[in-house]
């Protein structure tokens, strides 16, 4: 396209805007608040963001440079969009800078932990997971959050198990041309634990 030529929106760049477009959408299926009790907050909101990108970086950890590039320029669009978001909340220019920093060390942070996590489910079946998401989704370390049911913490950490399985099952050539497929929402017979606040890692 000519236009996506002027402005630079090719190759890892372009790929990274249909991902983070795909991964945006998925965070804010309504399933995950609505169903399983995730903060509709900002900060519930966020981390569900960087859950659904950390899915996407850690297949594209297996493509090499053009895996690491278009990671990169994920993580690039992830936070223009936190920048201008905090503007439009009318967050002042001289303090942007400094949330989009603790944002961007918040995201280190829990991907970290999350790729731990799925490094371990072969042996421990996703505990580590769901306590990552019950940590970092529900903030179960701060004060005043409780912590949700087995099944709820359960059901997330399937999820992201299938949705990573469904990642690695796609090929190279889609997830570099900018196309992700995520795991089916998950379903939740019972009833969430009531959940609040935000922690960290």
């Amino acid at each position: 396209m000519f236009l996506d030529r002027l402005f630079g929106r090719t190759g890892s760049r372009a790929a990274a805007e249909a991902l983070y477009d795909t991964a945006v959408a998925q965070a804010r299926s309504v399933t995950f608040y609505r169903d399983f009790g995730v903060p509709d907050t900002v900060d519930g909101r966020f981390d569900m963001l960087v859950l659904h990108v950390f899915m996407i970086l850690h297949r594209l950890k297996r493509e090499g440079e053009a895996g690491r590039r278009t990671g990169q320029a994920l993580f690039d669009r992830m936070f223009d969009d936190m920048d201008r978001s905090l503007r439009e909340m009318g967050v002042g220019d001289l303090s942007v800078g400094k949330h989009v920093k603790r944002m961007g060390e918040a995201f280190y942070g829990r991907v970290k932990s999350y790729d731990a996590a799925v490094d371990a489910s072969s042996a421990d079946g996703g505990v580590e997971l769901a306590d990552a998401i019950a940590r970092n989704v529900f903030g179960v370390d701060g004060e005043g959050a409780a912590r949700p049911s087995d099944a709820v913490l359960g059901a997330l950490a399937s999820y992201v198990l299938a949705s990573i399985r469904a990642l690695d099952g796609e090929p190279a050539a889609d997830l570099l041309d900018g196309r992700a497929v995520y795991a089916a929402l998950p379903a939740l017979s019972v009833e969430p634990d009531d959940a609040s606040g935000a922690g960290g890692d």
